[in-house]
């Protein structure tokens, strides 16, 4: 039997996607054709979409390639589309960097390159630095994700293991014109933060990295480490002929949920577009603020629905399955357990959550019970981080395929009961 309100929150996942578009996003921020060649680069989960997109679109000839992850592919004619593993690189990865580099050497100050850029670009993209390996590269990969780091922590130390990241692949392509269309999967939306800002100049000092790093407790691979306090950053060069915008983010994809939700009968509330931190702490904050809303009707009365965005982490104490949305999910279950009338959908837009097939999943205030009903402790699989296997036990998970963008996590928990007559479209 369907669940409308599973159907309810589906809904407004599919809107904050539609919002993010390849087609809809590109429309209206292509430039003009150069008077010389067009180039197309790109990289990331929705690369190929995006690709596919700009072939509908544009007007005059071209050439190009993007690299984006396994299964992630789009038919495209002209642009060669290259898969590689996400989120550990591996040699397609390096092959695919090496084609993005060979794509944008030798232009001159009449072409143009298009790079089409959102998340996941950094690990489709290896390309170590003299002395280090591919093997370096993904042993510092799986330090990085099993630190809880932020995202923008992460890429300013992958910057510095890299050849193509930091906007050196702008300074390969000049001087020719290059126009960066990003899809923002990071908190606040800076461009250089998007896959590690391959076209976008801003390259962190190794110092502070380095001091980034003690700060944090972040273990890296010997290699990498030795190189890191061998090294220097070498400056960025001026870089004219770079224009940057972002076509597509979180903000824009939640106001899209937020009007779908207002033209059904619920007020929306968006909380923010940019939270970070660890998945089951957020999910605390989220219950907190659930269930205060659901006791006092403030700041607004039932029916409503919180919407968030932004990108969680998950410090791995064990190898469990599952990403962060399915772990948020499994520590708000906890937090709401026995409590009526609230149901929540958390999901990662590019329709997959860590690694698994799924997106993420969906919580009421008995997904808790349920779990007990068939044998598992949600606390015991929590501390496992392994969300998904407890998930999966209770058909509680949340799969869409990939969706062909990425403006990183959604999450709407909705408070009351649907207005009568309510149905999804």
């Amino acid at each position: 039997m369907r669940d409308p309100k599973r159907d309810f929150l589906a809904s407004l996942f599919d809107a904050a996607v539609a919002a993010a578009d390849p087609l809809k996003a590109l429309q209206s921020t292509l430039p003009d054709p150069p008077k010389g060649r067009t180039v197309v680069i790109g990289a990331g989960k929705g690369a190929a979409q995006l690709a596919q997109a700009f072939e509908q679109l544009w007007p005059a000839p071209f050439e190009g390639v993007v690299v984006t992850r396994y299964g992630y592919a789009a038919p495209c004619q002209t642009i060669k589309v290259i898969e590689a593993a996400h989120p550990v690189p591996d040699a397609a990865g390096l092959q695919a960097a090496e084609a993005l580099k060979d794509a944008v050497r030798n232009l001159g100050p009449d072409d143009l390159v298009i790079a089409l850029i959102c998340g996941g670009g950094s690990s489709l993209l290896p390309d170590p630095p003299h002395g280090l390996t591919l093997e370096d590269l993904q042993q510092l990969n799986e330090a990085l994700l099993a630190s809880g780091a932020p995202i923008s922590v992460m890429n300013d130390i992958r910057k510095c293991f890299s050849g193509v990241n930091g906007g050196r692949l702008a300074e390969l392509a000049a001087p020719a014109q290059i126009c960066s269309l990003i899809v923002s999967d990071v908190p606040g939306d800076a461009p250089g933060e998007v896959a590690s800002g391959p076209t976008v100049p801003g390259r962190p000092a190794f110092a502070d990295v380095r001091a980034m790093i003690r700060a944090r407790g972040i273990v890296l691979p010997d290699r990498c480490m030795g190189f890191l306090e061998k090294g220097a950053a070498s400056p960025d060069r001026p870089a004219p002929h770079v224009t940057t915008k972002v076509i597509a983010s979180a903000a824009l994809s939640l106001q899209a949920a937020a009007d779908v939700a207002q033209s059904c009968g619920i007020q929306p509330w968006i909380l923010s577009d940019a939270i970070e931190g660890e998945a089951r702490d957020v999910a605390q904050v989220h219950s907190a603020i659930a269930l205060h809303t659901a006791k006092s009707g403030t700041p607004y009365a039932a029916p409503l629905v919180i919407l968030s965005g932004g990108e969680t982490t998950v410090t791995l104490r064990h190898k469990g399955r599952g990403g962060r949305n399915s772990e948020f999910q499994l520590s708000l279950a906890i937090a709401l357990d026995g409590q009526p009338g609230i149901s929540a959908l958390a999901a990662d837009t590019d329709g997959i959550d860590g690694s698994e097939d799924n997106a993420g999943a969906f919580v009421d205030g008995n997904t808790a019970s349920r779990m007990r009903e068939v044998g598992l402790n949600p606390i015991a699989y929590l501390g496992r981080n392994d969300a998904y296997s407890a998930f999966e036990a209770i058909d509680g998970l949340f799969v869409t395929g990939p969706t062909g963008t990425n403006v990183n996590d959604f999450r709407a928990i909705l408070i009351g009961d649907l207005p009568q007559g309510w149905c999804r479209q």
